[in-house]
């Protein structure tokens, strides 16, 4: 079909991702890709999906956004499905006390917006319908997004949610005015696979320094001990001098000796 000359051209934009963990029902993702494409967000990815894939039931729904479908990564760990990311952010109806930034919708589709602006690789995080993000997870996350709901009734259903953000990325893209959240860096952002080696690195470290004492306090210490390294957006130079500094000050744990200076 040919677009006629006065048709604005179409848009599908693949950051910021999409990233649904562990959803459930193939009804639900294929309206989650129809509120994509009605503003211009194409890039979905699928975590675990509880039914299998490719599912006739999205596709249904979907109504002509199957190209959304069609392109979904489909992973079974959100490690390789964030792997290239370079910011996260979490939809939850609960900011759980972490340390982290907290937008409404339309305050996060500006932001993320902007990270896009600057080069960065964001994605926004939704769990499954019956119950949302796990801590774990949204502890992986740079920033929280939460929604003005009534509190004697905050559950949103996931299709309706992502719609909610999607409407409000479209709007952005009225504007000329975009938050500087992400000044440009000499170094490209540090991935996700780049921060987990670094978390691993020096998680293993302290570890075998027996920093994580009591070991029932060992989760929320580990997610503490993430928190002000998400918050200030390392680069990839950053991630690397960090893991440096890890292994210079842990040579002679089991490792090779500093040798001595010459007298």
């Amino acid at each position: 079909m040919t677009r006629a000359p006065d048709m604005p051209a179409p848009i599908e934009e693949d950051w910021p991702a999409i990233v649904l963990v562990r959803p459930q029902m193939g009804e639900n993702i294929g309206a989650v890709a129809r509120a994509m494409l009605n503003f211009g967000l194409a890039g979905l990815r699928l975590v675990e999906p509880r039914d299998v894939w490719p599912n006739p039931k999205a596709f249904a729904v979907a109504s002509g956004a199957d190209r959304v479908l069609e392109r979904a990564r489909l992973e079974w760990r959100l490690d390789d499905a964030l792997a290239d990311v370079t910011f996260v952010a979490a939809a939850t109806a609960r900011p759980r006390r972490m340390e982290k930034p907290v937008w409404g919708p339309r305050e996060a589709a500006r932001r993320l917006r902007a990270a896009v602006a600057a080069g960065e690789r964001p994605a926004l995080l939704f769990g499954p319908e019956a119950a949302g993000l796990e801590n774990e997870e949204i502890a992986r996350a740079d920033a929280i997004v939460t929604y003005p709901v009534n509190p004697g009734f905050p559950s949103i259903n996931l299709a309706n949610a992502a719609a909610l953000f999607a409407f409000a990325y479209g709007e952005t893209r009225q504007e000329t005015d975009l938050p500087a959240w992400f000044a440009a860096a000499p170094s490209p952002p540090a991935s996700q696979a780049d921060l987990d080696g670094l978390f691993q690195h020096l998680e293993e470290e302290l570890d075998r320094g027996r920093f994580f004492h009591p070991p029932d306090k060992t989760a929320l210490m580990r997610h503490n001990l993430r928190a002000p390294f998400l918050r200030a957006h390392l680069t990839k130079q950053e991630a690397q001098t960090l893991r440096g500094v890890i292994k210079a000050l842990t040579i002679g744990r089991g490792g090779r000796k500093r040798e001595d200076p010459p007298a």
